[in-house]
């Protein structure tokens, strides 16, 4: 086959860009990869994101994604031990009669069991909950995590940051990207990560049959400092987490936002009032005592699919335009295998390495 000065594209340049551009050269090490970035590096929702890896998932496609990926991030730390990826305890509260269903929720290598005592920050166990202790918890510092990725993609990859895609036209010998910074690009293939920017007018036609939607994501900070072995807390039913920043000295308290539709572009990014009641409902629901610490916290936004699974598909009928993404704000967690799966949807050597 002959090969192009660019084989392959790789549009946003968030964590699961980075990553997709890994696996790539990583089954072609001979390929021609271009990562384009409207803004720099890992400014979108990678700067912002919480950064927590827990091993549940909702599905059997979902818990053989989470499981990949986490075996992934164990290799790639014990490869580089200076990865911003930290190890985690983690606590599970639930209903008392929900062993059998969180059993099923999380992945045998999280080996549930219950809890000896009260997970801090909380002071007490709400009323007909329990509490279940995991293994195979982690966080990571994401922007700081997508810059080590990019710089070592810049061996092998090119980079044009600030350098947004006006343009998506798939032809019959390749794809022509036109660039906000003059010129066009012509490339073989392409892998479209944009995170939330879903209805960018370069690619909002052909992103739109997806039917994937963009919602609100607020956290807010608990100005206390975690202690050393703190671990993360997950509220099942709420689908919300406390988490102890031990790098910055603060908690993250996230919980679900139910505001959807939500434009990236004119999203506001402080915490409102509204914000701010919402998340504390929900808190004070389990640790009231925590309220008058949360003083402050981010605000961004995240693609969601319609079945609550990652989205990896050719957007094309040739498959030179692939989407990944959509991941239901756990793109960190499952970023590997989603950019193993992209991979995967391209003309690349046999010696596959695809998420199950």
């Amino acid at each position: 086959m002959t090969r192009r000065p660019t084989d392959y594209a790789v549009i946003g340049g968030g964590v699961l860009g980075c990553l997709a551009a890994l696996e790539i050269l990583a089954r072609d090490p001979g390929a021609g990869v271009v990562v384009l970035e409207r803004d720099a590096v890992g400014s979108g929702a990678s700067r912002r994101s919480a950064g927590l890896h827990f091993p549940r998932g909702a599905s059997p496609r979902v818990r053989e994604m989470a499981a990949y990926s986490q075996r992934w991030y164990a290799a790639a730390k014990a490869a580089r031990p200076e990865l911003p990826v930290h190890g985690l305890g983690m606590t599970v509260l639930a209903p008392v009669a929900a062993g059998a269903g969180l059993r099923r929720a999380y992945l045998p290598e999280a080996g549930l069991r219950p809890a000896a005592g009260v997970p801090a920050p909380l002071d007490r166990l709400p009323g007909g909950m329990s509490a279940w202790e995991g293994d195979g918890c982690q966080y990571a510092d994401v922007h700081a995590l997508t810059q080590l990725l990019a710089r070592d993609l810049r061996r092998t990859a090119k980079f044009h940051e600030g350098a947004e895609v006006t343009g998506v036209h798939p032809g019959a010998d390749g794809v022509r990207l036109e660039l906000g910074t003059g010129g066009d690009l012509s490339v073989g293939h392409v892998v479209l990560a944009p995170g939330p920017w879903l209805s960018a007018p370069a690619w909002k036609h052909l992103v739109a049959p997806l039917g994937a939607r963009v919602k609100k994501v607020v956290a807010l900070h608990i100005e206390i400092p975690p202690a050393p072995g703190d671990g993360a807390v997950v509220f099942q039913d709420e689908d919300a987490f406390l988490l102890p920043y031990h790098e910055r000295g603060h908690w993250l308290f996230s919980y679900t936002c139910d505001e959807w539709d939500v434009d990236p572009e004119a999203l506001t990014p402080g915490i409102s009032a509204a914000d701010r009641s919402d998340a504390l409902a929900t808190l004070g629901r389990y640790a009231p005592h925590l309220v008058e610490h949360c003083l402050s916290g981010r605000v961004f936004c995240d693609a969601y699919a319609p079945d609550r699974e990652p989205i990896v598909r050719a957007l094309t009928g040739d498959g030179r335009v692939v989407f990944a993404g959509a991941a239901n704000g756990s793109g960190y967690r499952l970023a590997p295998a989603v950019a193993a799966q992209a991979a995967g949807l391209l003309p690349l050597p046999s010696q596959r390495k695809d998420a199950a």
